[in-house]
């Protein structure tokens, strides 16, 4: 029985490799965030290589990114990181949200919640595991951008908008 459910494994793992996922390689900068906010070099540097991978329309897959079912983990891991903060098309957004992402990733640098832990673990990505100074410069710099914003939009336009109460 043991050796039925081995093969039956061993035989789901190969025919999985055939299954394609989509890989995050667009590239499209149209809207980038470099567009319109000043990106300095040492900012730069520090999403290249802690935000970039899951926030942008580039990926750079590592070796095992091509082995399921890790594939369909990063493919959704990357997916589920655009839709939250996108580099590649943030000045398309609305600016209270733009707004809103500088201040959601103060609140998530501040805390360590970014980079994810999953993404550091194994020393898999030793550029993303971001010293304290890296992070205060990343946290200055979103800091800096709302500072921008405020100096030079009404303030109505950068807050965000409360969401309707579902119909009952």
């Amino acid at each position: 029985m043991i050796k039925k459910i081995t093969l039956g494994l061993v035989v789901l793992l190969i025919l999985i490799q055939f299954i394609p996922a989509e890989k995050n390689e667009s590239n499209d900068t149209e809207f980038d965030i470099t567009k319109s906010y000043e990106v300095p070099d040492n900012v730069a540097m520090i999403l290249k290589g802690a935000c970039n991978d899951c926030h942008s329309n580039l990926t750079r897959y590592p070796w095992y990114s091509n082995i399921q079912p890790i594939k369909y983990f990063l493919a959704d891991h990357v997916n589920e990181g655009k839709r939250e903060w996108n580099l590649s098309t943030f000045t398309k957004l609305p600016l209270a949200v733009q707004n809103h992402k500088f201040e959601e990733v103060v609140e998530m640098v501040e805390e360590k919640e970014m980079p994810l832990a999953s993404y550091t673990y194994f020393g898999l990505h030793p550029e993303a595991n971001l010293t304290d100074e890296e992070r205060k410069v990343l946290i200055d710099w979103a800091k800096d951008q709302m500072a921008m914003l405020a100096a030079t939009y009404p303030a109505d336009s950068l807050k965000m908008k409360p969401r309707a109460a579902p119909a009952n």
